[in-house]
């Protein structure tokens, strides 16, 4: 099968996986990618000569890996080190649990153990807010497994044919959730303690979203974390390499620094891809593993258009990320860390009514060097994160804003007992600007589209196309945003290239014993 030529135009998870799962079926494989390194989102970025994980950094569902790699003859074990993590996150609250201003800060750990978690919520909130986390959990878990196999693992569908792959139980599952009601509405039956659902609300986050805007199923993203969450040795841009490594070993070439300016038609169907350098490949198939703002907006073709559902959606979240590598002290850091104000309404209403960054931001933190110390000597690898309005193509962000952001953000730290203070040249910070410079069309979404509303789950375009000979892969695509998910993006975009009828009809027909002629 050599002779079909695929190019898959981004290194991102999506693109990534498509490509080596093409490469093992012995396909014609060049990845374009106008970065230097693979990954796409996926990044890291250097701050005082040390490698930062600035992009996803947890890693979940670690069977969409078993299968890939199992898929390609070897297993995950020996391609990567990963250990998995007692400490899921530890949340931090600026207030007390009525929500009200104080200098106390409470913190919560979300444990991997069941027993201990229920354990450790019952000490924080109290044994009845305790048997209800049970209760969420239980239903999380039915949710998560009712929407696995028919929609997380399968092909892009509509609510019909979602409904009749669903079966009796997976519907009795979504009837008694509600699906019409928001995830916010959904944590108020299971929790009186509004930290706690502040806590489960951020798993709308997850997917670019508002907890008051997006559908109860997404609650399922705790059974995701409950089921385990690893670190990476080498950070997550480590599993970006491993990939990129397994693609070329079965044969597939890598250009970086070389972004795609059009993908050309020919009779209607894909042909070649034009490279900004003015080169041009052949192409029989192409896997766009950009976002697909790019494509609705005509950027690298206006025929293109039509390979994606043409209605414009509402933007994710983008963020204001900072990498830092700066000593720290004053508070014992997981591996994970979120710090949470007590008017959690007030940031999605600043970035999705408004368009303005937050007042009152929730921020993350990733600690790289944790767990495995209490408090490294020196300095330390730290990604902190703020949401953001997806606005990096307009002049609503002003540097003003930003700097009182900042200035937010470490207060709130502060505030809760963590001194960091990075000079300039330990800190790099990455804006909604920054982002949609490197993902045109998205004014730095990133998560491709808003998971609002119960119909959200059908608006997203799937690995095949209206255009014959094009594919798609990643966030922005079904099944959605997240590192898992955007390999499960490349896994069906691949499915997708070798049922394609320029291969299903690629092998001559010949002759066997009997007369029989067959492919």
């Amino acid at each position: 099968m050599s002779a079909h030529k695929v190019v898959v135009v981004g290194a991102g998870m999506g693109g990534l996986v498509a490509a080596l799962q093409l490469a093992h079926q012995g396909l014609d494989v060049t990845v374009v990618e106008a970065a230097a390194t693979p990954g796409g989102k996926l990044r890291q970025v250097m701050v005082d000569g040390q490698p930062i994980d600035s992009g996803p950094t947890v890693f979940t569902m670690r069977w969409v890996f078993d299968q890939l790699l199992a898929s390609v003859g070897t297993q995950l074990e020996s391609e990567l080190r990963i250990q998995p993590l007692s400490v899921l996150a530890r949340h931090w609250w600026a207030g007390d649990s009525h929500g009200n201003a104080s200098t106390e800060c409470s913190q919560l750990d979300l444990l991997a153990d069941p027993a201990q978690a229920f354990d450790a919520v019952a000490r924080f909130a109290g044994p009845d807010e305790a048997r209800r986390f049970q209760a969420f959990c239980a239903e999380a878990r039915r949710v998560y497994q009712a929407l696995e196999a028919p929609y997380i693992q399968r092909a892009a569908t509509g609510p019909l044919g979602l409904t009749m792959d669903l079966g009796l139980r997976g519907l009795a599952t979504l009837t008694a959730l509600g699906p019409l009601r928001s995830l916010w509405h959904t944590l108020g039956r299971h929790f009186h303690d509004p930290r706690m659902r502040q806590l489960f609300a951020r798993y709308a986050t997850y997917t670019g979203s508002s907890p008051w805007q997006a559908p109860a199923t997404l609650m399922l993203i705790a059974q995701v974390e409950l089921d385990g969450v690893w670190s990476v040795d080498g950070g997550m841009h480590a599993l970006a390499r491993c990939l990129e490594r397994l693609a070329r070993e079965r044969g597939a070439t890598f250009l970086y620094l070389s972004a795609c300016e059009q993908i050309e038609l020919r009779s209607g169907r894909v042909a070649a891809v034009r490279m900004a350098s003015g080169e041009t490949l052949p192409a029989d198939s192409v896997v766009f593993n950009g976002d697909a703002a790019a494509l609705r907006a005509g950027l690298l073709g206006s025929l293109l258009q039509r390979a994606v559902k043409r209605q414009a959606p509402a933007r994710s979240l983008s963020a204001i990320t900072w990498s830092v590598n700066a000593p720290t002290s004053g508070l014992p850091l997981e591996r994970h860390n979120v710090f949470f104000q007590h008017d959690y309404a007030s940031e999605f209403t600043d970035i999705f009514q408004h368009q303005r960054l937050p007042q009152q931001p929730t921020v993350y933190v990733c600690a790289q060097d944790r767990p495995g110390v209490l408090e490294p000597p020196g300095a330390e690898r730290l990604l902190c994160l703020v949401n953001a309005p997806a606005a990096g193509d307009g002049n609503s962000i002003t540097p003003e804003a930003i700097e009182q952001c900042e200035n937010n953000t470490w207060d709130l730290l502060r505030r809760c007992g963590l001194n960091l203070q990075p000079t300039s040249q330990q800190i790099v910070r990455t804006t909604p600007a920054d982002f949609h410079h490197l993902f045109p069309a998205t004014g730095g979404a990133l998560y491709g589209q808003a998971s609002h509303g119960w119909t959200s789950a059908f608006a997203r375009s799937g690995a095949n196309t209206p255009v014959p000979g094009l594919f798609l892969a990643g966030g922005s695509v079904h099944p959605g945003p997240g590192v898992p998910m955007a390999a499960l993006s490349g896994m069906r975009a691949a499915e997708a290239v070798m049922a394609s009828p320029a291969l299903t009809r690629w092998c001559p027909p010949v002759a066997t014993s009997g007369g029989t002629s067959t492919p």
